[in-house]
């Protein structure tokens, strides 16, 4: 017997009620929750190298774990992420861990959890789960059996360690949210998924807020909250949010949880700009712009976390922001989210200016017509 059919015999396979799941439950009660901010770029800051497996952590140093999870309950937050993004074995076999998968994403629900249960009010536990790394079919090897089953068995070992909802996170590719979504349906619990628009508007894989918009809806099962993780600066992620709420409707629960500003490169080390007065500015428009739950992503200290819980609670909610609101408060939003914003959806609409669009095979047939040499040399390798 393997660890997904082991552990689904051992476990009650229905989804848990919203009475009895912190998170819907935080949810139903509360017109916005707050979400932790970055694991890795704070865990740099207390011994871990560049290239080093967050996830071991949770075996060889549980202490700073839970110091870093105390330290976003101190600031305020709702909702805690496990330190179990590169989680699956796929990642995990970069460090030659991916025997103890099941080991280390349970040990990293348990951190978590204890820091919520002992925080003296409802804090909901996420259990983070990432991109495998892999290229999927059709275009690279990985195939959706594979994946889900990776997810799967994730999946699993967060629930055992006591996760109150599954946290997809810094999705770009259509088939492994399909995968994902699929696999950690299995543990019967709420799902989260995030993508991230980090390419002019688009994710690294060409999905838009508007295409996510009806992938989401033919997912099995049902996302209990969507919306977006990391990027490229808090400008982008409150554009996202007001397309995914154009896309979505108003039942959605957006979730948007942006990067602390943009990642510089100073003194030999990767730094994020972004201020608390920034992060929290960030926080109240993105509520306002249609997010119920808001946190930061990469380069999100406590510190920042704290602004934007102060300012949320101090906040009385208004009309969403306009585009040049975003532009004047947060940075320039990139053209592909300016034409989205518009209701132009398709690439050459939002394509930044000199960017090449006539490519493929369409395009060499198109070409052979002024250059008949040209189409023989390409369509050959087409």
């Amino acid at each position: 017997m393997n660890f997904v059919e082991r552990v689904m015999s051992e476990t009650n396979e229905s989804p848990v009620s919203a009475v009895e799941n912190r998170f819907t439950q935080l949810l139903s009660e509360r017109p916005w929750l707050l979400a932790d901010g970055a694991t890795g770029s704070n865990l740099f800051d207390v011994g871990l190298m560049s290239g080093d497996a967050p996830e071991l952590w949770n075996t060889e140093h549980p202490d700073r774990i839970a110091a870093l999870h105390q330290s976003f309950v101190d600031a305020g937050a709702d909702i805690l992420l496990t330190n179990s993004f590169g989680g699956t074995v796929y990642r995990l076999k970069l460090h030659n861990a991916q025997s103890r998968m099941a080991e280390l994403n349970t040990l990293a629900a348990q951190i978590a959890r204890r820091v919520a249960d002992a925080s003296g009010r409802m804090i909901a536990v996420a259990g983070s789960m990432g991109p495998t790394g892999e290229i999927m079919e059709p275009i690279g090897p990985l195939t959706f059996d594979e994946a889900k089953a990776a997810f799967a068995e994730q999946a699993l070992a967060l629930k055992a360690g006591g996760v109150d909802v599954l946290w997809i996170e810094t999705m770009s590719s259509r088939e492994e949210v399909e995968a994902a979504v699929a696999g950690a349906g299995v543990a019967g619990l709420p799902l989260v998924c995030t993508l991230s628009f980090d390419t002019n508007g688009r994710t690294m894989m060409g999905i838009s807020p508007s295409d996510f918009s009806g992938i989401e809806k033919a997912l099995s099962p049902r996302l209990a909250a969507c919306g977006t993780n990391c990027g490229v600066g808090a400008s982008e992620v409150v554009a996202c949010i007001h397309n995914l709420a154009q896309s979505m409707g108003p039942e959605a629960v957006l979730v948007a949880k942006g990067n602390c500003g943009v990642p510089q490169y100073v003194a030999g080390a990767i730094c994020y700009n972004g201020t608390p007065e920034i992060m929290a500015l960030y926080a109240r428009m993105a509520l306002d712009a249609g997010a119920r739950i808001i946190g930061g992503c990469c380069g999100t200290s406590a510190k920042h976390l704290r602004a934007m819980r102060e300012a949320l609670e101090a906040h009385t909610p208004g009309p969403a922001p306009t585009l040049e609101d975003i532009n004047a408060h947060l940075g320039e939003v990139s053209n592909g989210a300016r034409a989205q914003w518009g209701g132009e959806q398709s690439r050459a609409g939002g394509a930044a200016p000199g960017a090449n669009l006539s490519r493929g095979r369409g395009a060499r047939v198109r070409r052979a017509g002024s250059d008949g040499a040209d189409s023989a040399g390409e369509g050959a390798s087409a």
